[in-house]
This record gives structure tokens, sequence and C-alpha cells, in this order.
């Protein structure tokens, strides 16, 4: 017997019009490269958005056809979020940080026919544009007055593209199984490679991550996504704010401005803000340079990478602000786990409390995950056996664009990272598979040491690989950023007694200016690995 349900399709589409309906007065600010605080409502920016709905059907967009941005956090960005994927194309995200090699071969495998640009990256544009063969039109983000001057041949104005076209118009009716968008990993080792999401993923996925043991939206909410758009689809805070009527308040290309972020917090009212490790530690810095506060904000979440204690306690102790981690990848739509505490944890003693908020969290509804080791047996919820991480759902990718499925003979998906997971259900990356160091036998978490190192107050960054040794094969080398502070290896090194096994304590310390980020803002321990390759201990 089935159930008597209407079988309505989960399409992007649906959200629009349901925020459209429901949610039409709730504000959208952002910040642009032609306008230092633009304001409108999301009424104003579903109009706009069947205008631009309207240019790019004569453009003959057609299903399935893919469209390529190159955008920061901002309105317009959004309207092309829409427009792109309610009209049946496939919007396409390209991180602009990326090498000129790697952007040329995304846009060249996913056969983008239109590229919608920030005019900040008409130079990058003006290099690469002999060499995509499958572009036909590109459109610059702001108005004509403020054009920038370039070679870019047929170039328009996004303005004009939208000018004079009609408020009205007819969505077409999709599956919930249509492609909606597509956003490459950022191929830390070959090319990168394609994840195509489609309308049914992402709702359920703006459903699952706005629940409130996860971003917890709603229209008491005012969010600011400092994670890019770019970059997985900003954790799909694009349509679950919209959908949940959260106000969003979107920094376009100050995303790492201490001075903008703290204007727009305050400004604004922003009570949630989500990003990277290396945002959040910028901002630190600014607060307390500025002895400013920040009343309205109650969360940050973060991802990407670790969060260190000193950010937790610090934002906590001087600001008021809980740091929540969440946990997941590209592949995952992104969201797998958040840290949020169950009420017992909560009156537990500092350092036992910090030990739990020091983890990745809880899986949220919508994931099934399964730690197995290295023989493929299920690992228990112990808390202190760990081994790869494994996940499926119906916002889990199968395989990658033009590859086929990447799961395994039970339909999960290796997400590359070990972790544990305790008898409360919080999960701990240990490490991601490739940076574990394996010392004479014994595997050390190169996370664990990076979290106690940047909880010396003289440290600003650290990061951990692991580098030869003529009798362990393997030992951990420390390389760290201080605050402009002078700090010996001895001191460093003492900083660990106590806090792990002796045999887990790095060998050695090199202090750097700058430690390498990805694309993503994430710490590139690939970089890192080939500057120290011929590094050996002992």
């Amino acid at each position: 017997m089935k159930g008597q349900m209407m079988n309505v399709p989960l399409t992007i589409t649906e959200i629009m019009r349901h925020a459209d309906r429901v949610n039409g007065d709730t504000e959208i600010v952002s910040v642009t490269y032609d306008n230092p605080r633009h304001r409108y409502t999301l009424s104003d920016a579903f109009s706009r958005t069947r205008q631009l709905a309207n240019a790019l059907k004569s453009l003959g967009l057609k299903k399935g056809q893919r469209v390529a941005t190159l955008a920061w956090n901002d309105y317009r960005h959004l309207e092309l979020y829409y427009a792109i994927s309610c009209s049946g194309g496939v919007l396409h995200t390209v991180n602009p940080r990326l090498f000129e090699q790697q952007i040329e071969y995304i846009i060249s495998h996913a056969e983008d026919t239109i590229v919608f640009f920030d005019p900040l990256f008409a130079p990058l544009i003006e290099k690469l544009q002999s060499k995509l063969a499958t572009v036909n039109h590109f459109i610059a983000l702001t108005d004509h007055a403020h054009l920038p001057e370039s070679q870019i041949e047929n170039l328009l104005d996004y303005e004009s593209f939208i000018a004079d076209r009609s408020t009205v118009f007819t969505w077409p009716e999709l599956e919930e199984d249509d492609a909606s968008s597509l956003c490459y990993t950022s191929g830390t080792t070959g090319h990168p490679k394609g994840v195509l999401y489609s309308h049914r993923s992402t709702v359920l996925h703006s459903l699952g991550s706005a629940l409130p043991d996860a971003f917890g939206l709603s229209i008491d909410e005012c969010v600011m996504p400092i994670v890019p758009m770019f970059h997985v689809n900003g954790w799909g805070l694009a349509y679950s704010a919209p959908m949940t009527g959260t106000k969003l308040v979107m920094p376009g290309p100050k995303m790492a401005d201490g001075a903008t972020l703290t204007e727009l917090i305050n400004n604004e009212g922003v009570t949630m803000t989500a990003g990277v490790p290396v945002v959040w530690l910028m901002l630190l810095e600014h607060l307390k340079q500025s002895e400013l506060q920040v009343p309205s904000l109650k969360r940050i979440v973060v991802g990407g990478s670790a969060c260190p204690e000193v950010l937790i306690r610090e934002f906590d102790e001087l600001f008021n602000v809980s740091m929540h981690h969440a946990w997941g990848m590209t592949e995952m739509s992104p969201l797998g786990t958040f840290n949020k505490l169950k009420p017992k944890l909560r009156s537990l003693a500092d350092e036992k409390k910090m030990g739990y908020q020091l983890k990745q969290g809880r899986i949220v509804f919508g994931v099934d995950m399964r730690i197995e080791d290295w023989q493929g047996n299920q690992v228990p919820w112990d808390g202190h056996q760990f081994g790869s991480v494994k996940v499926r759902g119906p916002w889990i990718a199968s395989g990658y664009y033009k590859q086929g499925e990447s799961v395994d003979s039970n339909g999960y998906f290796d997400t590359g990272d070990v972790a544990s997971i305790d008898p409360d259900g919080y999960m701990q990356i240990t490490d991601r598979s490739k940076d574990v160091i394996k010392s004479g036998g014994e595997w050390i978490s190169s996370i664990e040491l990076e979290n106690i190192a940047v909880g010396h107050p003289d440290i600003k960054e650290a990061a951990v690989i692991g580098v030869s040794h003529n009798k362990w094969g393997e030992r951990p080398l420390l390389i760290a950023v201080t605050h402009d502070v002078t700090v010996t290896e001895s001191e460093l090194l003492a900083h660990f007694d106590g806090k792990v096994a002796k045999f887990c304590i790095p060998d050695a310390v090199e202090f750097i200016n700058e430690l390498p980020h990805t694309a993503t803002g994430k710490l590139s321990k690939k970089d890192l690995r080939d500057h120290f390759k011929d590094y050996v201990l002992g």
C-alpha cells in the first residue's frame, strides 16, 4: 500500500516561490564593486531574477546548459543562483582564486557557454577568453557606468543585459532530479573534479541545514555568509536563508576586511556568520585592536579546517559569541555534522566541555555515516578508535561529473577524512588520510598537534606535517607563525608537555612568516610538504 500524498517535485523554484510570497519583505544587504551598501528585499531580488531569466532566454539558454559565475557574495550573484537553475540551466560557480590553468580547465571541462564575472576579475577573463572555446558571452556584474576598460570581446554589463526585460516569466516544470548546479573541488591532486547537484539534493540540504541543531535559521536571524558563494554554494545559505526568511548580509569583495565585517555586523544586526578559521583569526585581531564589541552576534559557524581552542575561548570570553564547528565537503553539499552541545554537556567543567566543543559535531539528519578501519570493518562509537569516514545520503554525490560512480559496494562515499565518534555521537576529525603521520608504526594526528600549538599565546597559526626520519620512518615537524614576537623552539615544544603522549610531540619547529592556504582558505599541507620535501630528522 502506498500513501496518497501529492508528488510535487522538490525544486529550487519552489524555494524561490515560497520566499517571494511569504518572506518577500526580508532584507538583503550587499557590498559590491560599484556600491558600498546595496539594500533591497527578497521580492525585489526575485523580480530582477525574472528579468534575468528573460534575458538568459534571449541568449537561447537550454535545459542542462552550464553557465559560469566568477563572483563574490552579493545580490547579483544571488539572482544568478535562482535564474539559471530555475530556468533549467546549471549554475556553475567557479572559484576565481584558483590558478589560471585550473580555471581554464574547469570552464572548458564543464563546457560553459556564458560567463558572468565580477569586474575585479576582468584581467583574469582577458587572459583566458581566447582559451575558452565553448564560451559565447561574457557579462560583467555591474552597470554600464562602472564597466571596466578591457579587451574582452563583446563584453556586456549585467544591468544593461536585464534592463527593460519583463518581470513576468513562466518558469519551466522541472524534475527534482534535474541538475541544478555544479561545483569543482579545489584539486589539490590532479585536475579539479566536478560535483553536480540536483534540485532535490539542494532542497533537502536546505531543509536539513536550517534545523535548530544546525544553522538554526529563522525570521529572527540575520546571517552574514563569509564562506564564498563560489565554494560549494556558500554552504547552501543562499537557499536556506530565503527559505526561512532570514535576513542576508553579503560582504562582497570585503569578506577578509575586519573593519567592514565589524561595521556590517553592528549596523545590520548580524546574529550568525559562517566561514573558515583564518577569517575569524583576522576578525578577532581587528576587534581586539579597535576595542569594539559586536553585541548582536551570537554564533559563528566554522568549517574548512579545525578551529583553534584559543579562538573559541576568546570569542566567548571577550565577546559572548559561541563558535560551532561544522564539517562537510563539496561532495556533501556540504553539511555532514554540526557541533551544538547536548544539555548534559553544558554543565561540564571547562576543560571537559572544551574537549567536546573542539570536535566536529553530531551527524545531521540526511547523512548516514560509518567509520571503517583499514580492513573495512566498522569501528565502534567509543571515542577512541578511529578510521576512514564514509557517508551516504540524499545530498551526497555518488560520483564526479563525467567520471561515473565513486562509491563502495555498500553505496558509501569515502570522504578521505580519518575520525572517531564518541558515545554521545560527536565526531572528531583526526586527520585527512593523506595527512596522518605514521611514526614507528604509531599513528599521530597532525590536527591535534596544531590545536595545541595555537593554544600557545604567542602563536598565530600552526601546521604539522610528517617528514622523513632515519629511524622512525616519519616524524612530526611543527611549522609556526608567531604574533610578531620571539618564541624559541624549546619554549614552544615545552608547551606540549602533558598534553599528548611524548612520542607525539614534534621533533622540531620551523618558524615562517605566513602559512600557505588553498583557494578556499584551508591550510595547504600539500604546499608545505613540497617546500619541506628534503627535510630529514634523526
